[in-house]
């Protein structure tokens, strides 16, 4: 019998295990059916739901918490055999090789402590958190346990209550517990021990069921009033938690992207850097500070070298959305003299006579033109009727040229248009060059045009675009 129940333990425990149970079966059975009633706290009920929620968030938090730091260091591993391949490519002689090994080691380092610290101020302190809901919910069970011996004990000191006002009130009335069913499907092994119990159990007096009831009550009140306290209080914790690991992240990751930003910027200018040396070994064709197709002879004039396509210069065009084109316009000779006029407005000149230019002042869109002076406004005819053509050479088909038209450039080499705003280019395309709808969306080495033969084609605006000053040469 000993080996059978164990070290530790005594018949009469066993007995007394298996009776709990029994009657807490017994009893939860009878309060389903409706035949006893069931103590309920509604307040506490509440706080069991918010605790289950509090700790099914906290779970997956800490999932995906774990989750984000496995990616993190997947990351590290790859952008380290990336950075690791480009230094074992990266000859002597490049620009500042020393500089680049460096960039690669800070690299590998930013990104070890980037995942050590969120390990230390997130995923320690997620682990500590949820370490408190283990404890609380074993007793929140041990609770329920302990309000059904109350419930149960109550119930019987009700019965006891009950049967003696129906003797006439004797204190010496017993009452006799029936065997359940529940009884009998008690184990074998068990049975001998758990009659015996019975027989102890058989009768019990007023006074023995009211200090059952009042033993059962002060188990029960003493786990129901700290759960209680713990369980509002717990709840509440969540906020301070959740805000605490949500700005250590994001404070780390923004720490973090700030400082490989730099190393990037620097390997960044480094790789210009590399890029210019080779342009100057062959050359100095191509180089991103200097157009290569496009020199400046000792005359001024521009001169195109007789190589291949020079390279795009750099332009953030991608970055900004597209600008629709504006409505289609028909040009008039009036519309003209106003563009003329919003030209030199634009390039905020002051006190500059059309008709009377200096020859210190760069006037390459405007050569050869003799202006005589603009009237008023307020004759808009006759102003029309004073402003001369763009180029002495035009000839009468051409006159009427695009709003803010600048001048002409030729197509040098093909262009392959990278995005919904550029133009696509073919050598020894005409392209009239104009002012920018918005000046400030102009990027260096970039001009705005529409081709000559779609322009003369269709008069619409629709079809303009921008390009790389350095594949064309101006006519």
């Amino acid at each position: 019998m000993e080996d059978k129940l164990g070290k530790g333990l005594t018949a009469g425990k066993v007995a007394s295990n298996v009776q709990k149970k029994l009657t807490r079966a017994q009893e939860k059975v009878l309060q389903k059916l409706g035949k006893a009633d069931e103590t309920k706290d509604v307040a506490f009920e509440e706080g069991v739901i918010n605790f289950n929620k509090q700790l099914a968030e906290g779970t997956k938090l800490q999932r995906d918490l774990r989750a984000y730091l496995a990616a993190v260091k997947a990351m590290h591993e790859s952008s380290k055999r990336l950075q690791e391949c480009l230094a074992d490519m990266y000859d002597d002689n490049w620009y500042d090789k020393d500089d680049v090994d460096s960039i690669v080691e800070d690299s590998d380092l930013l990104w070890t402590d980037f995942h050590q610290k969120l390990v230390d101020h997130a995923l320690i302190s997620m682990d500590t958190y949820l370490g408190q809901f283990p404890d609380i919910k074993s007793r929140i069970a041990k609770r329920d346990r302990k309000l059904v011996d109350f419930d149960s004990a109550r119930h019987t000191f009700a019965s006891v209550q009950k049967g003696e006002k129906k003797k006439g009130g004797s204190g010496g009335i017993k009452i006799t517990k029936p065997v359940s069913l529940l009884e009998r499907a008690a184990p074998q092994w068990a049975q001998g021990i758990l009659s015996a119990h019975n027989v102890a159990q058989t009768n019990l007096s007023r006074s023995q069921a009211e200090e059952e009831l009042e033993r059962t009550q002060k188990v029960f009140d003493e786990i129901n009033v700290d759960l209680q306290e713990e369980l509002p209080s717990l709840w509440n914790s969540r906020v301070g938690f959740y805000v605490n690991t949500f700005q250590s992240v994001a404070g780390l990751e923004e720490k973090f992207h700030r400082e490989m930003g730099k190393l990037n910027q620097s390997l960044y200018d480094n790789l210009i850097k590399v890029e210019n040396q080779e342009t100057r070994k062959t050359g100095g064709r191509g180089a991103r500070t200097t157009p290569a197709s496009t020199r400046s002879g000792p005359d001024g004039a521009n001169h195109t070298l007789g190589v291949g396509p020079p390279p795009i210069p750099k332009s953030p065009s991608k970055l900004r959305p597209a600008v629709p084109p504006p409505p289609k316009v028909t040009p008039s000779k009036e519309m003209k003299t106003e563009n003329i006029i919003n030209l030199f407005d634009e390039a905020s000149t002051p006190n500059i006579s059309v008709t009377s230019p200096t020859q210190e002042e760069n006037w390459d869109s405007w050569e050869a033109v003799e202006t005589p002076e603009v009237a008023p406004a307020a004759e808009p005819a006759a102003a029309a009727e004073a402003a001369p053509p763009v180029e002495a050479t035009e000839s009468a088909d051409a006159a009427e040229m695009p709003p803010g038209f600048i001048f002409k450039v030729m197509t040098m080499h093909d262009y392959n248009a990278n995005d919904s705003d550029e133009l696509e280019l073919k050598a020894g395309d005409v392209v009239l060059v104009m002012t920018y709808d918005n000046p400030d969306e102009q990027d260096d080495g970039w001009l705005m045009g529409v081709r000559e033969s779609e322009w003369q084609k269709t008069k619409d605006l629709s079809t303009k675009g921008v390009f790389p000053e350095n594949f064309t040469q101006r006519l």
